[in-house]
């Protein structure tokens, strides 16, 4: 059955048993995961080597005590062989069989320790390769710009941080210590096997291939319909981390039993194709099994009649048997671990996706040095720029703007006018397609992203917050932030008081994304938070928003204090905010349409004073 048709699946119902919004959207997904290039083998799992080459200590202790357990297992045939000789013989005597007794069990307690050596040392090498491994993945996820999340969900991506290593982690602590042990037990056993009868190893070679073609014959199909099952699961974790977001919306408009309808449509897609998964590889393990000691029992048979005709001692038939079945018992074992290996290297593949996704901010190679200290100067010349995935929507059209050191400049305009997305070119989560974005004169291109940022505090509309304490959301602007300094800055923002009237107060946990406090309160966490950062470029999107009316004349006057000798960039409806500007910076379709103070503008009788209008009646 070709890949398409494994990974097919019908449309989710929606709210009235026709498919639903939320449900094309999966399947479109689903889709487009299919249409990836996959690679058919397992050559994803190379990704791991270099987490492997940074342990080398631990690799060197497994593969120590591996290749000791191994020798062990195999010297313990050798013991059997010789105390089946010393049985059969005519002189037997009691003092030899206790020494043959005492052989089996020094051999027996050497493999007791080494194999617990070796468990020890191969599954630290693998927690700690895929402890290394998760804290790359996301450090790396961090450094992606926002256009990588436009195209990925934050939902299949923390799939593929959690789901998927926690598979590659399976594989790393369990099946590759039990794979590299059948292995060289395998291999130690052929050898065996040659010394001790070479005929009758022919005939144990002549059924590999027989019982080799089920693994990969099935390998594949076992891998694709695991990469199929990672894809589905993580699209279903990702709608519900949308609907979780929006819990109060949805619940809000009755929409529960569709979503969980939706939900369940995305996992149960995601069941059939495991369980087709799951019936492939329970056949692949049967025909191994069948194969494998079929035939160490029809070669077994041969080899009795060998000794009965004494053309090989018992001793030797024994330790044939006993190398037979293990080698026998290693490829039943390898086969079962070959499902986990094909099943991990499916989920490498979706981790290396991540990996090699390359952010489309990053330092040059020689990054400009900016000025020290920051003047705040900033400059837009002739910016064009449309969002990824809408090339023909232009948010900023050969926009122009200047802003000298210290001033403090409010963008006004109606929605969709482009401003915050002057923030967010100034920011650098984004390159301009045309025209260059200037900090103190310095073309953002050439600078680091994280130098430009450091010199810039956002307060935004909606800023979010963590589940730490105040002290901790507060300090996030400065680590290095002494509990002098966050004290001030929430003094500065009027959050002191509510803070201390926690009930740890600065130590009370917020809960998840602090949704214990009400809206004015978080704002007020946010502007203490970059209060404390004391960066030259104030960036504030509508951050007296959330306000009442006696709160936002306290923040307004703490603002006031902290853009004084700051450059200052202000999204702004209200008309408070508006007046403190030295300049009013009028956008309309991404471009400056007025300029000037509140004065001059509204005379004007153009767009600004339309909108003073509109928003604060005529006595504005």
């Amino acid at each position: 059955m070709s890949q398409s048709a494994d990974t097919a699946v019908p449309a989710a119902p929606g709210v009235d048993g026709r498919p639903g919004a939320g449900a094309e959207l999966v399947q479109s997904l689903g889709e487009a995961a299919e249409r990836r290039p996959r690679s058919r083998n397992v050559g994803a799992l190379r990704r791991l080597v270099p987490f492997a080459r940074r342990r080398k200590g631990d690799a060197v202790g497994a593969l120590v005590f591996l290749i000791g357990a191994t020798a062990a297992t195999l010297g313990l045939s050798g013991a059997v062989r010789l105390l089946v000789d010393a049985l059969t013989a005519p002189d037997i005597s009691p003092e030899r069989v206790n020494l043959w007794f005492a052989l089996i069990g020094a051999v027996a307690l050497a493999l007791a320790l080494s194999s617990a050596l070796r468990y020890f040392f191969v599954t630290k090498l693998g927690e700690r390769v895929v402890a290394d491994l998760r804290e790359a993945v996301y450090a790396h996820i961090l450094t992606l710009d926002p256009g990588f999340f436009l195209r990925t969900r934050t939902g299949e991506v923390l799939s593929r941080l959690t789901t998927d290593i926690q598979i590659v982690e399976s594989l790393m602590a369990t099946s590759v210590s039990v794979a590299l042990r059948n292995l060289l037990t395998l291999i130690g056993a052929l050898v065996l096997l040659v010394w001790v009868s070479p005929g009758l190893t022919a005939l144990v070679l002549m059924i590999f291939p027989f019982v080799l073609a089920p693994l990969f014959l099935f390998g594949r199909r076992v891998r694709r319909l695991t990469v199929s099952t990672q894809d589905q699961f993580a699209q279903a974790v990702g709608q519900a981390g949308e609907t979780l977001d929006a819990l109060e919306t949805v619940q809000a408009f009755g929409g529960e039993a569709a979503a969980a309808r939706s939900f369940d449509w995305a996992v149960e897609r995601a069941f059939e194709t495991s369980l087709r998964r799951m019936t492939a590889r329970a056949v692949m393990t049967a025909l191994v099994i069948a194969l494998v000691f079929g035939g160490v029992v029809a070669i077994f048979w041969l080899g009795v009649h060998a000794g009965l005709r004494g053309e090989m001692s018992w001793g030797a038939l024994f330790q044939f048997a006993f190398l037979a079945v293990m080698a026998a018992g290693a490829v039943g074992a390898l086969g079962e671990t070959w499902g986990d290996v094909q099943k991990a290297a499916g989920a490498m593949d979706r981790i290396a996706e991540l990996l090699d996704a390359r952010p489309g901010i990053a330092a040059p190679a020689s990054p400009a040095i900016l000025p020290l200290p920051s003047k705040g100067a900033v400059a837009f010349e002739n910016v064009t720029f449309a969002y990824p995935g809408r090339p023909d929507a232009a948010a900023l059209r050969n926009f122009t703007l200047s802003i000298a050191p210290g001033e403090r400049v409010a963008l006004v305009g109606p929605s969709g006018a482009g401003k915050s997305t002057v923030f967010r070119l100034l920011l650098r989560f984004y390159d301009p397609d045309q025209g260059i974005v200037r900090l103190d004169g310095t073309d953002l291109r050439r600078a680091d992203p994280r130098e430009v940022r450091e010199r810039m505090a956002l307060v935004a509309q909606d800023s979010p917050l963590f589940s730490g304490s105040a002290a901790d959301n507060i300090a996030f602007g400065r680590p290095d932030a002494q509990p002098e300094d966050i004290l001030a800055a929430a003094q500065a923002a009027q959050a002191r008081g509510f803070i201390e009237a926690l009930p740890e107060g600065f130590q009370t946990p917020l809960g998840d994304r602090a949704r214990s406090l009400s809206g004015g309160q978080r704002q007020r966490l946010a502007i203490a938070r970059a209060l404390i950062r004391q960066a030259p470029i104030l960036l504030l999107d509508e951050a007296t928003s959330a306000l009442d009316a006696e709160n936002e004349r306290l923040v307004q006057a703490a603002l006031d204090e902290a853009m004084t000798g700051r450059t200052t960039l202000v999204i702004a409806h209200r008309l408070a905010t508006v007046l403190k500007a030295d300049r009013i910076v009028v956008m309309d379709q991404g471009q400056v349409v007025e300029q000037g103070t509140h004065a001059a503008l509204a005379a004007q009788g153009g767009l600004y004073a339309r909108l003073v209008a509109l928003q604060f009646g005529q006595a504005a």
